[in-house]
Protein backbone atom coordinates (compact mmCIF):
# COMPACT_ATOMS: atom_id res chain seq x y z
CA UNK A 1 0.00 0.00 0.00
CA UNK A 2 2.99 2.19 0.83
CA UNK A 3 4.26 1.67 -2.41
CA UNK A 4 1.37 2.34 -4.64
CA UNK A 5 1.11 5.91 -2.29
CA UNK A 6 4.54 6.19 -3.31
CA UNK A 7 3.93 5.13 -6.87
CA UNK A 8 1.07 7.72 -7.24
CA UNK A 9 3.46 10.61 -6.10
CA UNK A 10 5.53 10.17 -8.31
CA UNK A 11 3.66 10.47 -10.64
CA UNK A 12 1.74 13.40 -10.01
CA UNK A 13 5.09 15.28 -9.39
CA UNK A 14 6.44 14.20 -12.77
CA UNK A 15 2.93 15.52 -14.60
CA UNK A 16 3.12 19.21 -12.57
CA UNK A 17 6.67 19.22 -14.27
CA UNK A 18 5.99 18.61 -17.57
CA UNK A 19 2.76 20.73 -17.98
CA UNK A 20 4.87 23.73 -16.24
CA UNK A 21 7.58 23.06 -18.92
CA UNK A 22 4.91 23.37 -21.85
CA UNK A 23 3.67 26.78 -20.14
CA UNK A 24 7.22 28.43 -20.36
CA UNK A 25 7.67 27.28 -24.41
CA UNK A 26 4.58 28.25 -25.50
CA UNK A 27 4.92 31.91 -23.49
CA UNK A 28 8.50 31.82 -24.89
CA UNK A 29 6.99 31.29 -28.45
CA UNK A 30 4.28 33.83 -28.33
CA UNK A 31 6.94 36.26 -26.91
CA UNK A 32 9.11 35.65 -29.76
CA UNK A 33 6.24 35.86 -32.02
CA UNK A 34 5.27 38.89 -31.04
CA UNK A 35 8.68 40.21 -31.25
CA UNK A 36 9.26 39.15 -34.07
CA UNK A 37 6.16 40.89 -35.62
CA UNK A 38 6.80 43.96 -34.19
CA UNK A 39 9.94 44.13 -35.99
CA UNK A 40 8.39 43.32 -38.94
CA UNK A 41 6.28 45.87 -38.85
CA UNK A 42 8.35 48.64 -37.68
CA UNK A 43 10.80 47.60 -40.78
CA UNK A 44 7.95 47.74 -43.25
CA UNK A 45 7.10 51.44 -42.24
CA UNK A 46 10.64 52.38 -42.66
CA UNK A 47 10.65 50.84 -46.14
CA UNK A 48 7.38 52.34 -47.14
CA UNK A 49 9.19 55.21 -46.30
CA UNK A 50 12.80 55.35 -47.75
CA UNK A 51 11.12 53.98 -51.02
CA UNK A 52 8.31 56.32 -52.10
CA UNK A 53 9.15 57.58 -54.83
CA UNK A 54 7.60 60.43 -56.60
CA UNK A 55 5.55 59.55 -59.91
CA UNK A 56 5.71 62.39 -62.62
CA UNK A 57 3.80 62.22 -66.16
CA UNK A 58 5.02 64.40 -69.34
CA UNK A 59 3.38 64.95 -72.30
CA UNK A 60 5.35 65.71 -74.86
CA UNK A 61 4.45 66.90 -78.43
CA UNK A 62 5.58 63.67 -80.31
CA UNK A 63 8.55 61.07 -80.62
CA UNK A 64 8.47 61.90 -84.27
CA UNK A 65 11.45 63.94 -84.14
CA UNK A 66 15.16 63.14 -82.25
CA UNK A 67 14.77 66.39 -80.46
CA UNK A 68 12.36 64.98 -78.14
CA UNK A 69 14.58 62.16 -77.72
CA UNK A 70 17.06 64.22 -76.73
CA UNK A 71 14.46 65.84 -74.41
CA UNK A 72 13.78 62.47 -72.94
CA UNK A 73 17.58 61.45 -72.20
CA UNK A 74 17.63 64.71 -70.01
CA UNK A 75 14.28 63.87 -68.49
CA UNK A 76 15.50 60.48 -67.71
CA UNK A 77 19.11 61.43 -66.06
CA UNK A 78 17.48 64.01 -63.87
CA UNK A 79 14.64 61.48 -62.89
CA UNK A 80 17.82 58.73 -61.86
CA UNK A 81 19.55 61.41 -60.41
CA UNK A 82 16.55 62.54 -58.01
CA UNK A 83 15.29 59.01 -57.41
CA UNK A 84 12.08 59.73 -59.26
CA UNK A 85 10.17 57.95 -62.02
CA UNK A 86 8.81 59.55 -64.76
CA UNK A 87 6.48 58.15 -67.48
CA UNK A 88 7.36 60.55 -71.17
CA UNK A 89 4.38 59.99 -73.50
CA UNK A 90 3.73 62.11 -76.95
CA UNK A 91 2.12 61.25 -79.78
CA UNK A 92 3.24 60.27 -83.43
CA UNK A 93 2.65 63.54 -84.82
CA UNK A 94 2.38 66.68 -83.16
CA UNK A 95 -0.51 67.10 -85.81
CA UNK A 96 -2.31 64.70 -83.49
CA UNK A 97 -3.93 67.06 -80.99
CA UNK A 98 -6.65 64.66 -79.93
CA UNK A 99 -4.28 62.06 -79.42
CA UNK A 100 -2.01 64.16 -77.11
CA UNK A 101 -5.52 65.07 -74.96
CA UNK A 102 -5.77 61.87 -74.37
CA UNK A 103 -2.64 61.25 -73.44
CA UNK A 104 -3.15 64.23 -70.82
CA UNK A 105 -5.97 62.83 -69.55
CA UNK A 106 -4.67 59.12 -68.98
CA UNK A 107 -1.63 61.07 -67.22
CA UNK A 108 -4.32 62.72 -64.67
CA UNK A 109 -5.82 59.60 -64.19
CA UNK A 110 -2.72 58.20 -62.94
CA UNK A 111 -2.85 60.89 -60.04
CA UNK A 112 0.67 61.61 -60.56
CA UNK A 113 2.81 63.97 -58.10
CA UNK A 114 3.13 66.67 -61.07
CA UNK A 115 2.49 67.03 -64.76
CA UNK A 116 5.29 68.53 -67.17
CA UNK A 117 2.98 69.43 -70.59
CA UNK A 118 4.20 70.78 -73.79
CA UNK A 119 0.85 71.92 -75.65
CA UNK A 120 0.04 71.22 -79.23
CA UNK A 121 -3.15 73.05 -78.67
CA UNK A 122 -3.62 75.02 -75.46
CA UNK A 123 -7.53 75.19 -76.41
CA UNK A 124 -7.87 71.91 -76.47
CA UNK A 125 -6.13 70.93 -73.92
CA UNK A 126 -8.38 73.22 -71.40
CA UNK A 127 -10.73 70.58 -69.87
CA UNK A 128 -8.24 68.27 -68.79
CA UNK A 129 -6.09 71.32 -67.32
CA UNK A 130 -9.04 72.41 -65.26
CA UNK A 131 -9.00 68.57 -64.30
CA UNK A 132 -5.63 68.69 -63.29
CA UNK A 133 -6.17 71.55 -61.53
CA UNK A 134 -9.56 70.53 -59.44
CA UNK A 135 -7.29 67.15 -58.27
CA UNK A 136 -4.55 69.54 -56.90
CA UNK A 137 -1.56 68.41 -59.28
CA UNK A 138 0.56 70.60 -60.31
CA UNK A 139 1.33 71.25 -63.63
CA UNK A 140 4.80 72.63 -65.52
CA UNK A 141 5.52 73.44 -68.70
CA UNK A 142 8.08 73.12 -71.03
CA UNK A 143 9.25 73.67 -74.61
CA UNK A 144 6.60 75.64 -75.84
CA UNK A 145 4.71 75.46 -72.83
CA UNK A 146 0.61 75.94 -72.21
CA UNK A 147 0.47 79.50 -73.90
CA UNK A 148 -2.86 80.87 -72.87
CA UNK A 149 -3.53 78.60 -69.58
CA UNK A 150 -6.26 79.31 -67.48
CA UNK A 151 -4.33 82.07 -64.85
CA UNK A 152 -2.18 79.53 -62.21
CA UNK A 153 -2.67 76.15 -63.72
CA UNK A 154 1.50 75.94 -65.08
CA UNK A 155 3.70 76.90 -62.01
CA UNK A 156 6.68 77.52 -64.45
CA UNK A 157 8.09 76.58 -67.80
CA UNK A 158 11.19 74.97 -68.89
CA UNK A 159 11.93 76.38 -72.17
CA UNK A 160 13.85 78.47 -74.79
CA UNK A 161 13.02 81.97 -75.28
CA UNK A 162 11.62 81.31 -78.83
CA UNK A 163 10.79 84.76 -80.27
CA UNK A 164 14.77 85.95 -79.04
CA UNK A 165 15.95 82.48 -81.08
CA UNK A 166 14.33 83.49 -83.70
CA UNK A 167 15.98 86.95 -83.87
CA UNK A 168 19.64 85.51 -83.58
CA UNK A 169 18.49 83.13 -86.51
CA UNK A 170 17.92 86.69 -88.42
CA UNK A 171 20.92 88.64 -87.18
CA UNK A 172 23.25 85.88 -87.54
CA UNK A 173 22.13 85.16 -90.98
CA UNK A 174 21.83 88.56 -91.92
CA UNK A 175 25.87 88.79 -90.86
CA UNK A 176 26.34 85.68 -92.61
CA UNK A 177 25.16 86.81 -96.33
CA UNK A 178 21.61 87.59 -96.20
CA UNK A 179 22.41 91.48 -95.56
CA UNK A 180 24.82 92.03 -98.59
CA UNK A 181 22.46 90.22 -100.87
CA UNK A 182 19.76 93.06 -99.62
CA UNK A 183 22.05 96.00 -99.91
CA UNK A 184 23.62 95.22 -102.94
CA UNK A 185 19.91 94.06 -104.78
CA UNK A 186 18.63 96.40 -107.72
CA UNK A 187 14.99 94.98 -107.47
CA UNK A 188 12.76 92.98 -105.19
CA UNK A 189 14.64 90.14 -103.06
CA UNK A 190 13.01 87.43 -101.33
CA UNK A 191 13.29 85.80 -97.83
CA UNK A 192 11.38 82.41 -97.00
CA UNK A 193 10.00 81.55 -94.09
CA UNK A 194 9.04 77.47 -93.32
CA UNK A 195 6.95 76.65 -90.50
CA UNK A 196 5.54 73.37 -89.70
CA UNK A 197 2.44 74.69 -88.62
CA UNK A 198 0.86 78.01 -87.20
CA UNK A 199 -0.74 76.76 -84.07
CA UNK A 200 2.14 75.78 -81.44
CA UNK A 201 3.36 78.62 -79.36
CA UNK A 202 7.12 77.70 -79.94
CA UNK A 203 6.81 77.53 -83.64
CA UNK A 204 4.96 80.47 -83.99
CA UNK A 205 7.51 82.71 -81.85
CA UNK A 206 10.46 82.06 -83.81
CA UNK A 207 8.91 82.48 -87.03
CA UNK A 208 8.25 86.02 -85.73
CA UNK A 209 11.33 86.34 -83.89
CA UNK A 210 13.15 86.14 -87.48
CA UNK A 211 10.96 88.08 -89.21
CA UNK A 212 10.36 90.93 -87.08
CA UNK A 213 14.27 91.31 -86.40
CA UNK A 214 14.92 90.67 -90.53
CA UNK A 215 12.55 93.21 -91.30
CA UNK A 216 14.35 95.93 -88.62
CA UNK A 217 17.53 95.08 -89.77
CA UNK A 218 16.48 95.62 -93.84
CA UNK A 219 14.97 98.75 -92.13
CA UNK A 220 18.34 100.41 -91.46
CA UNK A 221 19.90 99.40 -94.17
CA UNK A 222 17.59 101.93 -96.22
CA UNK A 223 15.63 99.09 -97.86
CA UNK A 224 11.71 98.57 -97.68
CA UNK A 225 9.93 94.89 -96.49
CA UNK A 226 6.68 93.38 -96.59
CA UNK A 227 5.66 89.75 -95.10
CA UNK A 228 3.34 87.43 -97.34
CA UNK A 229 1.80 84.26 -96.78
CA UNK A 230 0.51 82.15 -94.08
CA UNK A 231 -2.52 84.53 -92.52
CA UNK A 232 -1.04 84.00 -88.92
CA UNK A 233 2.46 85.27 -89.49
CA UNK A 234 1.33 88.19 -91.62
CA UNK A 235 -1.25 89.70 -88.79
CA UNK A 236 0.94 88.99 -85.93
CA UNK A 237 4.10 90.76 -87.38
CA UNK A 238 5.35 93.80 -86.45
CA UNK A 239 6.19 94.70 -89.85
CA UNK A 240 3.63 96.93 -92.04
CA UNK A 241 1.99 95.58 -95.44
CA UNK A 242 4.24 97.41 -98.40
CA UNK A 243 3.28 97.36 -101.98
CA UNK A 244 6.44 96.97 -103.92
CA UNK A 245 8.69 96.44 -100.69
CA UNK A 246 12.31 95.96 -101.43
CA UNK A 247 12.32 92.73 -99.29
CA UNK A 248 9.45 90.34 -99.48
CA UNK A 249 9.61 88.07 -96.70
CA UNK A 250 7.12 84.67 -97.61
CA UNK A 251 5.96 82.52 -95.10
CA UNK A 252 4.93 79.05 -96.06
CA UNK A 253 2.62 76.45 -93.72
CA UNK A 254 2.00 72.74 -95.18
CA UNK A 255 -2.19 71.84 -94.95
CA UNK A 256 -0.59 68.92 -92.29
CA UNK A 257 2.46 68.36 -90.52
CA UNK A 258 3.81 66.04 -93.37
CA UNK A 259 7.74 66.04 -94.80
CA UNK A 260 6.20 65.70 -97.80
CA UNK A 261 3.87 68.95 -98.15
CA UNK A 262 6.68 70.85 -96.34
CA UNK A 263 9.73 69.60 -99.08
CA UNK A 264 6.77 70.61 -101.03
CA UNK A 265 6.89 74.22 -99.81
CA UNK A 266 10.32 74.25 -99.75
CA UNK A 267 10.73 73.17 -103.22
CA UNK A 268 8.09 76.41 -104.24
CA UNK A 269 10.09 78.64 -102.87
CA UNK A 270 13.32 77.27 -104.70
CA UNK A 271 11.96 77.80 -107.77
CA UNK A 272 10.99 81.84 -107.33
CA UNK A 273 13.63 83.95 -109.03
CA UNK A 274 13.69 86.60 -107.01
CA UNK A 275 14.44 84.16 -103.70
CA UNK A 276 17.68 84.48 -101.76
CA UNK A 277 17.60 82.61 -98.59
CA UNK A 278 14.92 80.23 -96.19
CA UNK A 279 14.39 80.03 -92.81
CA UNK A 280 13.37 76.70 -91.43
CA UNK A 281 11.77 77.39 -87.47
CA UNK A 282 12.45 73.66 -86.42
CA UNK A 283 13.98 70.14 -87.02
CA UNK A 284 11.09 69.20 -89.12
CA UNK A 285 10.85 72.24 -91.44
CA UNK A 286 14.87 72.08 -91.39
CA UNK A 287 14.74 68.67 -93.16
CA UNK A 288 12.60 69.35 -95.58
CA UNK A 289 14.86 71.85 -96.47
CA UNK A 290 16.95 69.89 -97.50
CA UNK A 291 14.78 66.89 -98.94
CA UNK A 292 13.29 69.87 -101.11
CA UNK A 293 16.27 70.80 -102.55
CA UNK A 294 17.70 67.10 -103.01
CA UNK A 295 17.07 67.37 -107.11
CA UNK A 296 17.10 71.27 -107.61
CA UNK A 297 20.89 71.64 -105.60
CA UNK A 298 19.99 75.09 -104.74
CA UNK A 299 21.50 75.87 -101.07
CA UNK A 300 24.73 76.51 -100.82
CA UNK A 301 27.39 79.38 -99.96
CA UNK A 302 28.40 80.64 -103.25
CA UNK A 303 27.03 84.12 -105.03
CA UNK A 304 24.39 81.82 -107.39
CA UNK A 305 23.46 79.76 -104.06
CA UNK A 306 20.41 80.19 -101.81
CA UNK A 307 21.27 80.44 -98.49
CA UNK A 308 19.60 77.78 -95.92
CA UNK A 309 19.27 78.89 -92.55
CA UNK A 310 17.79 75.97 -89.90
CA UNK A 311 16.70 75.76 -86.78
CA UNK A 312 17.42 72.76 -83.79
CA UNK A 313 19.78 70.03 -84.64
CA UNK A 314 19.62 66.17 -85.56
CA UNK A 315 22.03 64.09 -88.10
CA UNK A 316 20.37 65.90 -91.67
CA UNK A 317 20.64 69.29 -90.18
CA UNK A 318 24.19 68.66 -88.86
CA UNK A 319 25.45 67.44 -91.84
CA UNK A 320 24.10 70.28 -93.92
CA UNK A 321 25.46 72.59 -91.83
CA UNK A 322 28.98 70.78 -92.14
CA UNK A 323 28.67 69.97 -95.97
CA UNK A 324 27.92 73.95 -96.07
CA UNK A 325 24.65 73.31 -97.37
CA UNK A 326 23.36 75.61 -94.79
CA UNK A 327 25.20 78.34 -93.92
CA UNK A 328 24.44 78.10 -89.95
CA UNK A 329 21.58 76.69 -87.63
CA UNK A 330 20.28 77.36 -83.99
CA UNK A 331 20.14 74.81 -81.42
CA UNK A 332 18.51 74.52 -78.44
CA UNK A 333 19.38 72.99 -75.19
CA UNK A 334 16.86 69.51 -75.37
CA UNK A 335 18.98 67.56 -72.67
CA UNK A 336 19.38 70.29 -70.02
CA UNK A 337 15.50 71.10 -71.03
CA UNK A 338 14.44 67.41 -69.86
CA UNK A 339 16.78 67.99 -67.04
CA UNK A 340 15.05 71.27 -65.63
CA UNK A 341 11.58 70.42 -66.74
CA UNK A 342 11.87 67.16 -64.15
CA UNK A 343 13.79 69.24 -61.48
CA UNK A 344 10.68 71.97 -61.69
CA UNK A 345 8.25 69.32 -61.43
CA UNK A 346 9.45 68.08 -58.12
CA UNK A 347 9.71 71.03 -56.68
CA UNK A 348 6.51 71.99 -57.64
CA UNK A 349 5.48 68.29 -56.24
CA UNK A 350 7.30 69.19 -52.93
CA UNK A 351 5.44 72.45 -53.14
CA UNK A 352 8.27 74.77 -53.27
CA UNK A 353 8.18 77.64 -55.17
CA UNK A 354 8.85 77.62 -59.18
CA UNK A 355 9.53 80.22 -61.86
CA UNK A 356 10.10 79.89 -65.17
CA UNK A 357 14.10 78.50 -66.76
CA UNK A 358 15.43 79.76 -69.93
CA UNK A 359 17.02 76.69 -71.03
CA UNK A 360 19.10 78.56 -73.70
CA UNK A 361 19.74 78.44 -77.87
CA UNK A 362 22.91 78.93 -79.70
CA UNK A 363 24.04 79.66 -83.34
CA UNK A 364 26.13 77.27 -84.96
CA UNK A 365 28.40 76.59 -88.48
CA UNK A 366 30.56 74.64 -90.11
CA UNK A 367 33.23 75.91 -87.83
CA UNK A 368 32.02 76.32 -84.90
CA UNK A 369 29.72 72.99 -84.88
CA UNK A 370 33.19 71.13 -82.88
CA UNK A 371 33.01 73.89 -80.20
CA UNK A 372 32.49 71.96 -77.37
CA UNK A 373 30.09 74.57 -76.04
CA UNK A 374 28.37 73.95 -78.59
CA UNK A 375 28.56 69.99 -79.79
CA UNK A 376 27.17 69.26 -76.30
CA UNK A 377 24.07 70.82 -77.47
CA UNK A 378 23.70 69.11 -81.35
CA UNK A 379 22.02 65.66 -80.40
CA UNK A 380 21.36 63.13 -83.53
Amino acid sequence: MKKKLLSYILCAALVGVLFAGCGKKEESATEETTETTETTTEETTETTTDTEVLNIEIVSKGFQHQYWQAVLKGAQQKAEELGVKINFVGPNSESDIADQVQMLNSAINAKPAAIALAALDTSACLDAITTAQAAGIPIIGFDSGVPDAPEGAVLANASTDNYAAGELAAEEGYKAGIGDRVKNATGTVRIGVLSQDATSESIINRGLGFIDKMAELVTADGKTVTVEGNDKFVSDSKVEKTSGADVVIEVLVPAQVTSELSSIDCQTLLNKSDLIAVYGSNQHSGEAMVTGDENLGKFGIGDDKILGIAFDSGAVIKQAVKDQKFIGAITQAPVAMGEVTVELCVKAAKGEAVSDVDTGCQWYTSETMDNPEIAQNLYD
